[in-house]
C-alpha cells in the first residue's frame, strides 16, 4: 500500500508541474529597454561611430540595405555600411514609433523613421529620410541585440536614364 501511495503521489506531483508555464514577460518594461538601447544606437549613428553602431548587432545579424545584397555577420555589416559611415558629413539618427515584444519576452521588433545626412561627391549637403524595421533577440545577460535590420528611403526613385 505504501508503494502504491508513493507512486500515486509521484504521478500527481509530476502532473501538477507539467501544466505550469512561466509567467508572461513584462513586455512594457522590455519595450522601454529596447527604446533606451535604440537611443544609444542612434547616438552612435549621429556620431558616425561605426564600431559602436555595429556593436548593437548580434553576431549573426543580417542587414538589408537598399539596392545592395544582404549583409550577415558583423564583418559583412561593417563592409556594407562602410561607404555610408565613410562619407564626408555622414550622420544617421532614428526613432521608433512602435515596439512590440513577444509575450515570451525574448523576441521583439521595432519600426520607425530615420534621417541620414552626408555630402555628395561635389560636397553639397544631402539628406535622406526613410523608414526601418528591426528585430531583436534578448541575450543571456538580459540585453537586447539587433538580429535583422531593414531600411529604405522615402525619396522617389530617380528616373531611368534616357
Amino acid at each position: 500500500m505504501n508503494k502504491r501511495i508513493l507512486v500515486l503521489s509521484t504521478i500527481l506531483l509530476l502532473a501538477a508541474g507539467c501544466g505550469r508555464t512561466p509567467p508572461p514577460a513584462d513586455t512594457v518594461a522590455e519595450a522601454k529597454a529596447i527604446l533606451a538601447m535604440e537611443a544609444e544606437w542612434s547616438k552612435a549613428g549621429a556620431a558616425a561611430d561605426m564600431e559602436r553602431f555595429v556593436s548593437f548587432y548580434a553576431e549573426d545579424a543580417s542587414v538589408f540595405p537598399p539596392n545592395m545584397a544582404v549583409a550577415t555577420g558583423k564583418e559583412s555589416i561593417r563592409k556594407a555600411l562602410g561607404g555610408l559611415f565613410g562619407a564626408p558629413g555622414f550622420t544617421v539618427t532614428f526613432q521608433s514609433t512602435k515596439v512590440d515584444v513577444a509575450q515570451s519576452g525574448d523576441l521583439a521588433y521595432s519600426s520607425g523613421s530615420y534621417t541620414l545626412a552626408m555630402k555628395d561627391p561635389k560636397g553639397a549637403a544631402m539628406t535622406d529620410t526613410g523608414k526601418f524595421v528591426a528585430t531583436y533577440r534578448k541575450q543571456a545577460d538580459g540585453s537586447w541585440k539587433v538580429t535583422s535590420d531593414i531600411f529604405n528611403s522615402d525619396l522617389p526613385l530617380a528616373p531611368p536614364p534616357k
